[in-house]
C-alpha cells in the first residue's frame, strides 16, 4: 500500500460519518437559531412560574426588531385621537391579548412566529395591579416550551392613551 494515502484511508470512516451527519441534519442544523440559557431553579419543570428565560444565545438567523405595540388598533391616527379608542376593552387581559396578537402579526409578516421572539421589553402601568394578568396571557401565547428574555419597566403613562396599561417591544431571531 502506498503510505502517502494511509492517513486518508484511516480517517475514511470518520469523514464518512461526518458527511452523513451533515447530509442528514443539514448544514444549518435543525434546531432553532437560538439557545436557552437557564439559571438553576428557573425552569418550569423545577416549579418556576416565570414568564421569561434568564438568557438566550443567538447562533444564527435574521434579527428582527419589533416596534412597541399597545392594545390600540393598527393603524391609528398620529397624533393620537383618544376617541378612536373609546370602543376598546381596556381590561388588562384584553390589552395583553391585543398586544400579543399585534406581536404575532408583526413577526409573521417578517416570516417568523411568536416562538422566534427572544427578547421583550414590557412597559407597564402599575405593575402590582397588572403584571399577573399580563404574565398569564403572555405565557398562554408563548406556549409551555418558550420564554423570551424579558425586562419590565413600570411607567406612569403610555403616550398612546392614558387608559392603556401595557406596551411591548420585541426582538425576534428568525431562522435562515
Amino acid at each position: 500500500m502506498d503510505l502517502s494515502i494511509r492517513p486518508i484511508l484511516c480517517r475514511a470512516p470518520v469523514l464518512a460519518a461526518a458527511a452523513l451527519t451533515i447530509v442528514l441534519t443539514g448544514c444549518g442544523g435543525a434546531g432553532p437559531a437560538f439557545e436557552y440559557i437557564h439559571l438553576p431553579g428557573t425552569q418550569a419543570a423545577e416549579g418556576a412560574n416565570m414568564p421569561f428565560t434568564s438568557a438566550i444565545r443567538v447562533r444564527s438567523g435574521n434579527i428582527v426588531f419589533l416596534s412597541g405595540t399597545t392594545g390600540a388598533p393598527t393603524p391609528h391616527s398620529h397624533p393620537h385621537v383618544p376617541s378612536e379608542f373609546d370602543h376598546l376593552d381596556f381590561s388588562t387581559e384584553a390589552q395583553a391579548t391585543a398586544v400579543m396578537e399585534s406581536l404575532k402579526t408583526m413577526v409573521e409578516a417578517a416570516g417568523g412566529r411568536l416562538q422566534d421572539i427572544v427578547q421583550v421589553t414590557r412597559f407597564v402601568r402599575d405593575v402590582g395591579a397588572n403584571q399577573d394578568a399580563i404574565n398569564e396571557v403572555m405565557n398562554r401565547y408563548w406556549g409551555p416550551d418558550h420564554r423570551p428574555t424579558s425586562t419590565t419597566i413600570e411607567i406612569v403613562r403610555l403616550a398612546t392613551d392614558p387608559r392603556f396599561v401595557l406596551e411591548v417591544e420585541a426582538v425576534a431571531v428568525i431562522s435562515d
